[in-house]
């Protein structure tokens, strides 16, 4: 998707200002850069939820390796108390026949040095598993450790997503019916504006209700310098019919999009890095072009706000 909206931003930057081959090479630059970020971002999302389900299993299987470890512990303590009685009792024996005849004394006595050498053999087996016991135990608690530090981080994203998206809402409710539409999913939150709050057919200068719904946005993307602004210009199948300034509906859906760039960074807290213009012209529809409700949703600007990945970057490289 990104590959697309990034191409056309430079094919429409080039086309509608007749520029040089030279800002043309400097506009696919800036493409190649953008792709590079979006697979960045796509790759460390991906190695995320990998390291997450890595973990995971691992933690499984030390919970398993620890179980068997606590059961052939048990088991060595059983066969130590077991071997120990049948001591005790050949010692009683020992001591009884002691008095009465030398060569069973003889016997029980070699019965006996069997017996502790056995005794101490099982005392070592004992400490041994007991220390490896340990050891998993350790491991066990580092891995759910992690396991738990990495839902925190992807939790407290998540919720601050919520939370921008909640706040995005209570600063656009005056646009509500209005073709403005406010939703989260896959982590990131989509702010959909049709055209009919923004432009004129053909036109790309935003009128002043959207010019007044854009602000409103902007003073909530002021407040939360870590997010990503990624700005979508769709359009409708319908063939751009305007003045030669533009020549097709890439050119207008990139236009579009810049314009909504440049109120966004009239608020100078915005961080301009954050900004990034596209265009889709015609090629992501959301709805059919067979009927005119159809063209009027996929005439539209789409705002997608992405987190920075910068804080789970470090978790993973920390680990």
């Amino acid at each position: 998707m990104i590959k697309k909206v990034v191409l056309s931003v430079v094919t429409v930057s080039v086309l509608a200002s007749c520029v040089s081959p030279k800002v043309y090479k400097e506009l696919e630059a800036k493409y190649n850069n953008l792709k590079k970020e979006n697979r960045k971002l796509y790759d460390e999302n991906e190695e995320l939820l990998y390291e997450k389900n890595q973990a995971k299993n691992e933690l499984k299987q030390l919970k398993t390796a620890y179980d068997e470890a606590v059961a052939e512990r048990d088991k060595l303590q059983a066969d130590y108390t077991a071997t120990k009685a049948n001591y005790d009792a050949l010692k009683a024996s020992y001591d009884a026949l002691e008095k009465n005849s030398s060569a069973a004394i003889a016997k029980n006595s070699q019965k006996n040095r069997e017996l502790l050498a056995e005794l101490e053999a099982k005392e070592q087996a004992l400490a041994a598993e007991n220390a490896r016991l340990e050891k998993l135990k350790k491991e066990l608690e580092d891995r759910s450790n992690r396991v738990a530090e990495l839902e925190k981080v992807i939790a407290d994203k998540d919720a601050a997503m919520g939370a921008l998206k909640d706040a995005i809402s209570r600063a656009l409710t005056d646009f509500e019916g209005k073709g403005l539409t406010v939703e989260q999913r896959d982590g990131k939150v989509y702010v959909s504006m049709e055209n009919k709050l923004l432009f004129s057919s053909g036109s790309w200068a935003v009128g002043s209700e959207g010019r007044r719904a854009v602000q409103q946005l902007g003073s909530v993307l002021a407040e939360n310098p870590d997010i990503a602004v990624l700005i979508e210009g769709h359009t409708d199948n319908v063939p751009y019919g305007g003045n030669s300034v533009l020549t097709n509906n890439w050119d207008l859906s990139t236009k579009r999009a810049t314009s909504i760039v440049n109120i966004l960074r009239e608020n100078a807290k915005i961080n301009p890095e954050n900004l990034t213009a596209a265009g889709r012209g015609e090629y992501a529809p959301v709805a059919t072009n067979d009927t005119a409700e159809g063209k009027a949703k996929n005439r539209r600007i789409e705002v997608i706000l992405t987190p920075k990945l910068d804080e789970l970057s470090k978790l993973l490289n920390d680990n």
